[in-house]
């Protein structure tokens, strides 16, 4: 029962990612027939993420409260219905209303990493959170390729085909997805519990959790800082053109997708989660502080060393919150979720004006960033007051 979990909720995710990423290709340009300016581009995006900040912990939280099943199942709607009327979005301003709601309910990753983390234990659990991190990676490799070659069919069929396939895997989800009870059954009740932003205070009053949220601030912020300018690096330093791009960022994804699907969960169990994500930022560091200033011969490996290490990043803090998260652990994976929206909100902003005032400085920033992320890794130390989660105890879920 439990693989069976994992394998559909990464599917549920994927295919949440892979709508969501079908747009992606076409939005800049459809922007610009609404007449739209860059600026207006940046909004769209930036919306998306500012959106996903305020609402990602209250569908966690809800997901504590409720159980993971009907909230996932309600975020993957939710998805469907901002994709269609991005469709019909014939202003900016509704155009933007459609990236708000796709942003409100883009916590479907910190469910789907709650959702797992309540079925396995250990190392079985950084395997299982490396797995939703690589289908969310290969749901955005595909999902703009996919979109690429349905351009024919203009951006409102475009937005169509991904709502369709999103309402699609809602349908699936609710034949498919396992029924929990929720997380926080039978735990102690906490004071204003009943207000799903209360996760957002508990977390950062948290003192075992509020180093982990900075770790994944720092090391998102540098990461997104690298592919909000690496088109412009790429185009200067190595003479890449877009389909060279292009094939460029799927190589990085699928590069941590194969990380995150398959090497991390062996590292972690040989070495520890604290350990592991300690060398991801050193590599990310590593790389960052290569690449503005080398050949391509020598950039190409070092955008692996970024691959890597992010990818190494990702999964196994995800497996450090889950440690820390306890009868709150959807809660804990919405703000975490939040913290990566938020770099991914400034990153590109700040990335952008320091490349205009000499190229190196968006990576050399991102590089120190990565630094930090490690030193607060290793000054770390496990609380041991979070309530243990049914994982935790060798105990699955129970079926309701």
């Amino acid at each position: 029962m439990r693989r069976s979990a994992l394998l559909t909720v990464c599917l549920a995710v994927f295919v949440d990612m892979l709508g969501f990423g079908i747009i992606l290709p076409l939005l800049p340009f459809h922007t610009q027939d609404l007449g739209g300016t860059g600026i207006w581009v940046g909004a769209l995006l930036t919306s998306y993420a500012a959106a996903q900040f305020v609402a990602a912990p209250v569908l966690g939280s809800l997901s504590d409260r409720f159980g993971r099943r009907p909230v996932l199942i309600a975020a993957l709607l939710g998805s469907a219905i901002s994709l269609a009327l991005t469709g019909v979005a014939g202003t900016l301003a509704t155009l933007l209303l459609a990236r708000v709601v796709a942003g409100a309910f883009g916590g479907a990753i910190a469910i789907g990493q709650a959702y797992v983390s309540d079925f396995t234990v250990g190392k079985a659990r950084t395997q299982a959170l490396g797995m939703i991190g690589a289908s969310i990676g290969m749901g955005f490799v595909f999902g703009p390729a996919i979109g690429a070659l349905l351009a024919d069919l203009g951006f409102a069929g475009v937005s169509f085909v991904a709502a369709g396939v999103a309402l699609a895997n809602a349908i699936l989800g609710y034949f498919l997805l396992p029924r929990t009870t929720p997380a926080a059954a039978g735990a102690p009740a906490r004071r204003g519990g009943g207000n799903p932003l209360t996760a957002l205070r508990h977390a950062l009053g948290n003192a075992t959790l509020r180093p982990l949220l900075l770790v994944i601030f720092a090391f998102t912020f540098a990461f997104v800082g690298m592919e909000a300018t690496f088109a412009l690096l790429g185009a200067e330093r190595f003479g890449l053109d877009a389909r060279a791009l292009g094939l460029v960022f799927a190589g990085i994804g699928i590069m941590m997708a194969i990380v995150q699907g398959g090497l991390v969960g062996r590292l972690s169990g040989s070495f520890g989660n604290r350990k592991v994500a300690i060398a991801g930022a050193l590599l990310l560091a590593a790389g960052l502080v290569i690449l503005p200033f080398v050949s391509p011969w020598v950039g190409y490996p070092a955008l692996g060393l970024l691959a890597v290490g992010q990818g190494l990043l990702t999964t196994t803090t995800s497996a450090l919150i889950a440690e820390e998260g306890g009868a709150e652990l959807g809660g804990a994976f919405g703000v975490s979720q939040s913290a990566s929206a938020l770099a991914r909100a400034l990153g590109p902003l700040a990335a952008g004006a320091l490349y205009d005032v000499k190229i190196p400085l968006p990576y050399l920033l991102g590089a120190a960033l990565a630094l930090l992320a490690a030193a607060l890794l290793v000054s770390r130390r496990r609380g041991g007051t979070a309530p243990a989660t049914p994982a935790e105890t060798g105990q699955p879920a129970t079926a309701s």
